[in-house]
């Protein structure tokens, strides 16, 4: 797939690495249609697709301030386009029933709690269960268990692992399922707040 670029791409990216949420959003324009069009052709799916899109400006967004180390952007977004593709559909080839069964209660989980961050709220539970899939593996398989309320020490002896690098890989999925959300939350109130979502 040849994306074609903009002609004020770099300007845009510079605008955006500064914050720019104007400049993102035309960013997202401009590109928003040739990936989406790209993912459907691989997914057969107009619904995930919009999730691989969002997931993908998600991510550009939060590495924004590193931008200016992209030497050819087009290419960037069809690797990062590729790759979550790709992994949307192995998950949902071979994992759908396990996914289905995954037990979600977070809220009872003290350290997330401790945390504070919005992982309660009902309406985030989607955006959790896609954060939860996006793990490297030791991460998610120790968060999985830690939510069956399965002890550090039992994990530690499944898993082949120290008891305290199950407590770090633990800390470090609630992390990056706190971000994932967050950073979602921030780019549909960007969305919202520049009109596109109701474009």
């Amino acid at each position: 797939m040849a994306i074609k670029s903009v002609h004020n791409e770099s300007e845009l990216l510079v605008e955006i690495g500064k914050g720019n949420e104007k400049a993102f959003a035309s960013l997202f324009y401009a590109y928003h249609n040739q990936i989406a069009e790209y993912v459907v052709l691989l997914t057969a799916s107009t619904e995930l697709a919009e999730e691989i899109v969002q997931d993908v400006f998600v991510k550009i967004w939060q590495n924004k301030h590193k931008l200016h180390e992209v030497e050819k952007f087009t290419a960037y977004l069809f690797i990062l386009t590729r790759n979550y593709t790709l992994n949307s559909i192995r998950k949902n080839v071979g994992d759908k029933k396990k996914q289905d069964a995954y037990n979600l209660s977070i809220v009872n989980d003290e350290e997330v709690i401790a945390l504070d961050d919005p992982l309660s709220d009902p309406e985030n539970q989607n955006l959790i269960e896609r954060a939860i899939a996006q793990l490297p593996p030791s991460q998610h398989r120790v968060f999985l268990l830690k939510q069956e309320g399965r002890k550090n020490a039992d994990i530690a002896n499944e898993l082949g692992l120290s008891a305290e690098s199950v407590k770090k890989y633990q800390q470090w999925a609630i992390k990056s399922v706190a971000e994932f959300v967050r950073a979602h939350k921030e780019l549909s109130a960007i969305f919202i707040a520049i009109g596109i979502m109701g474009k």
